[in-house]
């Protein structure tokens, strides 16, 4: 069943600044500025002084389903740029060990399972990773980013055609912006 009007409001905290123009959000705040167009034929985006509405007319599932999703993804956007996202990964060697360096935007794992050839990837410039330790520490505004680096990360260190339960190196997501993994 169709609602008439359906709409959502996000309030902004004191330190973030918006502007719209046309699709395109821009979010400005102390930890830096996200952008990000929001593109849906019946979505209509407002700004207020203090706020943000998202509203849609004649909303059907879908719509409901579009208006939430963009609403998650302005309230993300919020806290990066307010507060930020951290990432934890642990650095886990038990048969050979492993070195993990940094430099340049690129991160390299050399001796992994033995291998003589280092396993290296490309961090996008908007993260900042810094090793510590037997954690690697990765932080941004942009969850999505930040999420897609960790994952990147632990996909490096992917272990096939071996027995998991016996081969457990590799590097781990063990923190996802402030929660832990269990």
């Amino acid at each position: 069943m169709k609602q008439e009007k359906m709409s959502t409001e996000i309030k902004l905290p004191e330190a973030v600044e918006a502007k719209l123009e046309g699709n395109l959000i821009q979010l400005k705040g102390p930890n830096g500025t996200l952008e990000r167009p929001f593109y849906y034929h019946k979505l209509s985006i407002e700004l207020k002084p203090k706020s943000i509405v998202l509203s849609c007319r004649n909303a059907t599932k879908r719509d409901k389903m579009h208006l939430g999703t963009f609403e998650a993804i302005l309230k993300n956007m919020i806290k990066g740029v307010s507060e930020g996202f951290v990432y934890k990964l642990k650095i886990c060697s038990s048969h050979f060990p492993m070195n993990v360096s940094f430099k340049d935007n690129v991160l390299s794992v050399k001796n992994f399972l033995g291998e003589k050839v280092p396993r290296t990837l490309e961090i996008q410039k908007d993260v900042s990773l810094k090793i510590d330790g037997n954690y690697i520490v990765l932080e941004g505004n942009d969850k999505e980013k930040v999420g897609a680096v960790a994952g990147s990360i632990e996909k490096l260190t992917r272990i096939t055609n071996r027995d998991r339960r016996r081969f457990q190196d590799g590097i781990y997501i063990v923190e996802k912006a402030g929660k832990a993994i269990v």
